[in-house]
């Protein structure tokens, strides 16, 4: 595996993702940013923060496989969502949570979390990007 996760001494440990992604593989996979529509570009989960969550996770997964990787080549991850305030972070954990039980792993790579005033569709409430290293 080109990726391995840590949560180094000295650093918070934190449930929901890994502090540090150490690389080792020599493919660089950069996926843009994953919104919740489905395969024929149509809004999933419309004003529904964990089902829009879901589907830019399972997104990203199909956008993986097609670079024939997977959540377990992932480095990092930037996720961008509408309106962010902490109090959103239990919707947005849900939709980790369906998405990962979906695709049998756990995304918990390092990741970045940054609230936007809007995206590219007023529908869309969340954004996903992802950056892989596949041996």
């Amino acid at each position: 595996m080109a990726i391995t996760l840590v949560n180094p001494d000295g650093l918070p440990k934190i449930d929901a993702y890994r502090q540090v992604s150490v690389a080792t593989g020599s493919k660089l996979v950069f996926i843009a940013g994953q919104v919740a529509w489905d395969a024929d570009g149509v809004t999933v989960g419309d004003g529904d923060l964990a089902a829009q969550v879901e589907q830019c996770y399972l997104n990203v997964a199909t956008a993986l496989a097609g670079a024939k990787g997977s959540f377990d080549d992932v480095a990092k991850l930037t996720v961008y969502v509408v309106d962010w305030t902490p109090d959103k972070m239990a919707l947005f954990g849900e939709g980790v949570a369906r998405a990962a039980a979906k695709l049998g792993v756990t995304p918990v790579p390092p990741g970045t979390l940054v609230g936007v005033a809007a995206l590219d569709v007023p529908e869309h409430l969340v954004e996903v990007e992802a950056t892989a290293v596949i041996d």
